[in-house]
């Protein structure tokens, strides 16, 4: 059906609040619509009822039902559904035909596929769109304006127009080099997106997904393609289209490091294609024909980025890195565009050697990635040779949380809006924002802010507001009891990342695991006691905040929140504890070790009762298990071991320091030499 409505109807009351049209006085809406028009008055929701005709598309219908959803999850009530229609009513009105995902070639604006009207009114509600993401964005932006007046929920009136700036908004997942999300975690990623309008999801995958015939690649550590299918299918019904984000030409260690496929490796079980080789290619269509075979989107990202080996290989063939990446660009994209694919590859490599740009093949849309925002706040390394030669864009920045252990919002938000705002100057089709996980021990529930952020982003016309955007998503995501709290927990967390790192630098995940009493550490250390000091507090304090949050708000994300607040209390606790233990030390080996008040209070320190070193042994003790029960909440077990050693190795490390102090204590003779400090924490 080319028109097809669904009515929402309404036993209401209708009450005047204040003349006040000014955002401030209304619920956020993320992201900003293009034109907004507060009135007098409100909609109240009690004894509403949703009424779906039988002839109603299954698109409309999982509008209506995300609809009823969502004000659940906000009001606790559900709503009836009904046959029979009465007014006033919410009228979802689909005037074209359903047209579910972005296809190539899309314009953004006001004319597009994805646009729509929402207005309330004393008559009722209604969402107009040409097609059934227009209807379901509407829908979208329909949740967000329920607001409460004194305990009563309620819909402001007002009259919305809203239009995508950029036709095409995605969020690339990283699922090859870190941790690997359960299918169910995927999920909970495609509905996210899906409120803040996101219209693409790029499944990033080296040898993540099985592959028919190569049952030895990853078998542990890899979706089946029916799960792959699932996750599809539940993309399409919000609106967001699965694309493959796949690796072409380098990045396949994980099947060159089995002894069948080593030959086909440019460097002995290395990571890169050897595309000099003849087998390759049967390898290589076979595997496009199976990526063909699952993802019907119309979009293929090949990858193509980092190849490292290129240069090496090219003076050992004769031949030059573009001509080598060119060829193998070639054969690739041929076979996806003769299944009328649009063809899309990271543009690092594009613009590194001289050539390449000038002669890619026809149609290519190239992914130029950066995620330093101040060397180069233009971009223009990475989008002037593109522009140059009308190679059409898409700008992919990203969310700072590979080494961190909570994400660098500062630079996050401040990556995607410069490279936004050059992408839109070089007449960008769109945006791929990024989320990796290079550290393999990150939670990634923490980008959720980044990935929503992203995606409002790429929709609304006017730049983000960074200062306010936490107080903005909490207040859309959680209910009102709880929101406050999390907006203060996001914005302390942010701060006590950023301190941390004033200490060990970007690499905070890492600082937790170094050993904190070498010289050059402690005196780093020393000059940053009140930066430790000052990520603590910030982390107890968003700890508070969330443990009164999860008292009313049952989400997903916020143990995660949590958990990164007690990492960062303890990172900030060690490197401060192990400061204070060499300082006390210090005075024990300037008395001669004749001291014996000092040595008490050094025992009283080294011990497990009331002792810095019983604190830090305590806390580990107890931050174990919940970072593997908040793993397993959203990753499969592959890799976790592996995580879990640091733990295993902090607690050894511990340990040992304790045991090396009450031998040495046990066979010390006063006046006799001490050693440094380093020497009895050992090496790690």
């Amino acid at each position: 059906m080319l028109r097809n409505r669904i009515y929402f109807v309404f036993v209401f009351s209708w009450v005047l609040i204040s003349p006040d049209s000014s955002w401030a006085a209304h619920s956020p809406l993320l992201p900003r619509p293009q034109k907004v028009e507060y009135k007098s008055g409100s909609i109240a929701l009690d004894r509403l009822s949703i009424v779906i005709p039988s002839d109603a598309a299954a698109e409309d219908r999982f509008a209506a039902a995300e609809l009823d959803r969502r004000v659940f999850s906000r009001t606790g009530t559900h709503l009836p559904l009904l046959q029979k229609n009465t007014s006033p009513s919410i009228v979802l009105e689909r005037t074209g035909p359903i047209d579910a995902l972005a296809v190539p070639g899309e314009d953004p604006g006001p004319d597009s596929r994805e646009a729509y009207r929402l207005e309330v009114t004393a008559s009722g509600i209604a969402i107009r769109a040409r097609s059934s993401a227009g209807i379901f964005f509407g829908v979208q932006t329909l949740c967000q304006l329920l607001e409460f007046e004194q305990g009563k929920a309620v819909f402001p009136a007002v009259r919305i127009e809203d239009w995508p700036t950029l036709a095409y908004r995605g969020t690339m997942v990283d699922m090859s080099e870190g941790q690997l999300a359960t299918e169910q975690e995927v999920l909970r990623q495609i509905d996210l997106l899906a409120m803040w309008k996101a219209n693409q999801y790029y499944f990033y995958n080296e040898s993540s997904i099985e592959m028919d015939g190569y049952p030895l690649v990853n078998p542990a550590a890899r979706f089946t393609k029916d799960a792959v299918r699932r996750m599809i299918a539940y993309g399409r019904e919000r609106h967001i289209d699965v694309v493959p984000c796949l690796e072409l030409y380098g990045h396949q260690h994980d099947l060159f490091r089995i002894e069948k496929y080593s030959e086909l490796a440019d460097f002995p079980h290395g990571g890169e294609f050897d595309p000099s080789n003849p087998k390759i290619r049967a390898v290589l269509a076979d595997w496009v024909d199976q990526y063909l075979d699952l993802f019907p989107s119309r979009f293929a990202h090949i990858g193509f980025d980092e190849t490292w080996e290129i240069a090496r290989s090219a003076r050992e063939k004769g031949s030059s890195p573009a001509k080598l990446f060119l060829d193998q660009i070639s054969f690739i994209a041929k076979r996806f565009q003769a299944k009328r694919k649009l063809v899309l590859a990271w543009g690092d490599i594009m613009v590194k050697y001289p050539g390449i740009a000038a002669q890619l093949p026809s149609g290519i849309v190239a992914v130029p990635w950066w995620y330093d925002p101040e060397a180069d706040p233009d971009y223009k390394k990475w989008l002037d040779p593109l522009v140059e030669q009308k190679v059409p864009t898409l700008v992919a920045p990203g969310v700072h949380m590979w080494d961190e252990i909570f994400p660098d919002y500062k630079k996050t938000f401040r990556n995607i809006d410069t490279f936004l705002a050059a992408g839109k100057r070089a007449k960008t089709l769109g945006l791929v924002n990024t989320v990796w996980s290079d550290s393999q021990q990150g939670l990634r529930r923490s980008a959720w802010p980044g990935m929503a952020y992203g995606a409002a982003a790429a929709w609304q016309t006017q730049p983000m507001d960074s200062e306010t955007f936490f107080s903005e998503y909490a207040a859309v995501v959680y209910r009102p009891q709880a929101a406050p709290r999390v907006a203060t927990a996001l914005e302390k967390l942010e701060a006590a990342e950023l301190s941390l790192q004033k200490v060990f630098g970007q690499t905070t995940f890492e600082g937790i695991w170094r050993n904190p009493f070498p010289a050059a550490t402690r005196k780093n250390v020393n000059e940053h006691r009140e930066d430790l000091r000052q990520a603590r507090l910030l982390a107890e304090n968003a700890q508070e905040n969330l443990l009164v949050a999860l008292k009313t708000e049952d989400h997903t994300a916020l143990t995660s929140l949590l958990l990164e607040g007690r990492l960062i209390d303890y990172a900030g606790m060690r490197a401060l504890y192990a400061l204070e233990i060499s300082d006390l030390w210090k005075q024990i080996q300037d008395k001669n070790g004749n001291d014996a008040e000092l040595w008490d209070l050094m025992e009283t320190t080294m011990g497990n009762f009331h002792g810095r070193v019983g604190d830090l042994m305590d806390i580990l003790e107890d931050l174990r298990p919940q970072y593997q029960e908040n793993w397993l909440a959203e990753y499969t077990s592959f890799r976790l071991d592996a995580a879990l050693m640091n733990w295993t190795m902090e607690a050894q490390f511990w340990w040992h320091f304790q045991r090396r102090f009450q031998n040495l204590r046990e066979q010390y003779k006063p006046g006799s030499p001490l050693p440094a400090i380093e020497v009895l924490a050992g090496e790690r």
